[in-house]
């Protein structure tokens, strides 16, 4: 695919650990309250009008702009509230609800053939529930997803990525929920379910090749906060090969790949790399130090931890991002993030305090 150029972006420049002198932010947004707090304009009466605001003072946040300033409904004024909240809204099912329960028996489970399914619109629990039948259908309708003043064409200099959710891992255990996923992976039935869902994915990354992105984020949460979910020996069996032959059909186009895992990513950090990554985005369990000490200018983000924002001391936030930009030091790949989110019920104090940090102290 051609490329168009224009002069590298911030982000971009972390991307590719090229260390540019400020130090960019990735994100995870979802905390209303804060946003009022911060510009002193209702999120829920004029959202539109606060995200210019919030655009205004945090640029390096690069929150989404909503077209019209139409209200939003209030938190507390929304039905169903058993399913967790995120941002400003509740959630309209819990995912394990519907795994759990989706096959009858154990032996169901294993007879599942996802090729044959192939169609998974409808499968709302299911995060990419596409319809996989067909490449040029599927790339057909993942294309609506990018922006379209992107073009065509790759534009060196730019960080536009695409994503894809269930890498890997996170196939199985979304079709047939985390327990279940469990009782059944060590089963001689499974090395058949996974090459399926590997030729999905297949598929699926050569469609990546042909979308105007430079980045592509693989998402599968490997781990745990403690750790790995699945022994060394079964990565290396059924994850680690797919990862090496999925990044590399995507950088032989030329893009690049940004894994994103929750958990700490402490024992697979080096196997993601050899895989072809270029860096890695997770939570604050990780030790990021030691996996920057080991790839040189690789790209890193989401040492930042909520635990600290939720205790709202400012003496304590002001360390936690010194310990960040210290990081950012030993590599030139390096964002600002709260890598286990910034949610909804964050002290919108603290949320400012951080914010304010690090536009004062990220940088080199």
């Amino acid at each position: 695919m051609s490329e168009k150029t224009v002069k590298p972006e911030d982000k971009y420049l972390a991307l590719m650990g090229l260390a540019p002198k400020l130090i960019p932010h990735w994100e995870h947004w979802s905390n209303p309250d804060a946003e009022t707090y911060i510009t002193g304009i209702d999120y829920y009466e004029h959202p539109r009008l606060c995200r210019l605001k919030m655009k205004e003072l945090y640029p390096q946040l690069e929150l989404s702009i909503p077209k019209e300033d139409t209200p939003k409904i209030r938190p507390d004024q929304q039905g169903d509230k058993t399913k967790g909240r995120w941002g400003d809204s509740y959630r309209n099912h819990w995912q394990q609800d519907v795994a759990g329960h989706r096959f009858k028996s154990r032996e169901e489970m294993l007879r599942f053939s996802p090729l044959a399914q192939g169609d998974f619109r409808g499968w709302t629990d299911v995060p990419e529930n596409w319809d996989y039948r067909s490449e040029e259908d599927f790339l057909k309708n993942y294309r609506q997803h990018t922006p379209a003043e992107w073009g065509d064409k790759v534009t060196e200099g730019s960080a536009h990525m695409t994503s894809f959710y269930n890498t890997m891992f996170m196939w199985p255990l979304v079709i047939f929920g985390y327990e279940n996923f469990l009782s059944i992976c060590l089963e001689p039935e499974f090395d058949r379910i996974m090459d399926e869902f590997a030729e999905i994915n297949r598929m699926v990354f050569r469609a990546f090749t042909r979308l105007p992105v430079k980045f592509v984020l693989c998402h599968d949460d490997i781990v745990l906060s403690s750790g790995p979910v699945c022994s060394p020996a079964w990565m290396r069996k059924y994850i680690f090969p797919r990862y090496e032959e999925f990044f590399g059909i995507v950088k032989a186009a030329g893009q690049e790949v940004i894994f994103m895992s929750d958990g700490c990513v402490d024992a697979f950090a080096d196997d993601i790399m050899a895989c072809g990554a270029r860096g890695i985005i997770s939570e604050p369990y990780t030790n990021y130090k030691v996996i920057a000490l080991k790839h040189q200018d690789c790209f890193l983000a989401g040492e930042g931890d909520i635990r600290i924002l939720m205790r709202n001391n400012p003496g304590e936030i002001r360390a936690m991002v010194q310990k960040m930009v210290e990081t950012a030091k030993m590599t030139g790949g390096y964002m600002m993030c709260i890598g286990n989110h910034i949610p909804w019920n964050t002290p919108p104090e603290a949320v400012k305090t951080y914010l304010d940090i690090s536009a004062e102290l990220a940088h080199r």
